[in-house]
């Protein structure tokens, strides 16, 4: 992977990326150039759409109509990891935190999940996106995972994979080293997700059957009760470090 620029002067575009190509600004993104930044016509700026690398754009001289004009490639497209990371929703802040780390280490899917014990089942995707893709800016990524609309617990084991590696974090385990579980698995690499559970934890029902899915890790993250947002933190990190792309 090639050294990232860490400065956060960086632009998530929609649109295609090649040599000469014009991209059209947003009111938001027009704003966030011309009275944030405070770039003049003609300032150049990193920018990346997901798919077409990291180009160098330089800001157009038409202030009726701003657009980016995309110059040359800086870094080309890299395959980002394979991890969905599964959540219970959260409330405001503390969501908004727990998607901007979720980005940082490296998901490639944002799956918000509603069990018995959700305490927040309206779920802002638009607001989830928009700190996905800031998050991204600022940490010099690449790409912008997926955010899926919310479903059902028991939809989603319904319709599990058999190839991607579902690690539970379970909170009600008693003991377990989590570094060693980890590595009990790591000889057969495979996709991977990471199951955090709401507040209230899962309740019986639900466990079992998370439990008696066809690829499960159950996990316990330590002696102490953390919330929902540290426990992403910590898991990701573990899974990243032992199973993903940190290694």
């Amino acid at each position: 992977m090639a050294r990232n620029d860490f400065t956060p002067r960086r632009l998530y575009v929609e649109a295609q990326l090649s040599t000469g190509g014009r991209v059209e600004l947003n009111a938001a993104q027009a704003h966030y150039l011309r009275n944030v930044l405070r770039l003049s016509d003609g300032a150049e700026i990193p920018v990346f759409n997901g798919r077409d690398g990291e180009w160098r754009a330089r800001l157009s001289a038409s202030s009726r109509h701003p657009e980016l004009i995309a110059l040359a490639q800086i870094r080309p497209q890299e395959p980002g990891a394979d991890l969905h990371y599964l959540f219970a929703p959260l409330k405001h802040a503390r969501q908004d935190y727990m998607v901007q780390k979720a980005v940082e280490m490296g998901a490639s899917l944002l799956q918000p999940v509603l069990t018995r014990h959700t305490q927040a089942e309206r779920v802002n995707l638009e607001r989830m996106r928009a700190n996905a893709i800031e998050a991204a800016e600022q940490c010099g990524l690449l790409t912008v995972p997926e955010i899926a609309a919310p479903r059902k617990l028991d939809l989603i084991l319904a319709g599990w994979p058999e190839e991607r590696l579902l690690v539970f974090c379970d909170e009600a385990m008693d003991g377990g080293n989590p570094v060693a579980e980890l590595q009990k698995v790591k000889a057969e690499p495979r996709p991977l997700a990471l199951l955090i559970g709401p507040e209230g934890g899962f309740d019986a029902a639900e466990r079992a059957a998370i439990l008696a899915g066809p690829c499960v890790l159950r996990l316990s993250l330590g002696p102490r009760i953390l919330r929902a947002d540290t426990a992403a933190v910590a898991a990701l990190a573990l899974v990243q470090a032992i199973l993903g792309d940190w290694r």
